[in-house]
């Protein structure tokens, strides 16, 4: 199962690639970014910004962030503006990695209780379960997001764990 060290892994991994995307996404205009596309989210600021809204949401259970009143269906509107969104973009992946510093053996071994809004019902599960969840959660949707940069020309370097990690502790 996960430890401590590996979710401050996931935590910098998710950093450095969220600075990837967005550096790829802002080399494009705001009408690219904004294009219908046919993912998940439609567009590919849609999609960055349901990764952010969906990390708010985890964060506010793992770590008391301010939870985001917008609702998982509209939540790919959560924040319209690309430079407000990469600021907040910044902010959280700064903050989930001064969360991930602190996690330890004992929280991780605990169940977290919560309702939720998109099962409509009271959730028990375990902590580390969730966690994964949440990395899970970001890589599948950044994945959409590389695909449709991809699409549109842009580069993003090599996005394997195995391939990043290493040029991330050199």
């Amino acid at each position: 199962m996960i430890t401590p060290p590996f979710v401050r892994t996931m935590a910098a991994y998710n950093a450095e690639m969220n600075e990837r995307l967005y550096a790829a996404a802002g080399r494009l205009s705001d009408a690219e970014r904004r294009a219908p596309r046919g993912a998940f989210w439609d567009s590919l600021h849609g999609t960055l910004v349901h990764i952010l809204w969906g990390d708010s949401q985890w964060m506010s259970r793992f770590d008391n962030w301010p939870r985001p009143s917008t609702p998982i269906k509209q939540s790919d509107h959560f924040i319209e503006d690309f430079g407000e969104l990469r600021a907040a973009r910044d902010k959280a992946d700064a903050d989930i990695s001064r969360w991930a510093a602190k996690v330890d053996e004992a929280w991780l071994a605990e169940d977290l209780v919560w309702f939720s809004g998109a099962a409509q019902r009271e959730i028990r599960a375990p902590k580390r379960l969730l966690v994964t969840h949440f990395f899970n959660h970001q890589t599948h949707h950044r994945g959409q997001a590389h695909a449709l940069l991809t699409a549109a020309g842009q580069e993003t370097g090599d996005t394997d764990l195995f391939l990043v990690v290493p040029q991330m502790l050199a």
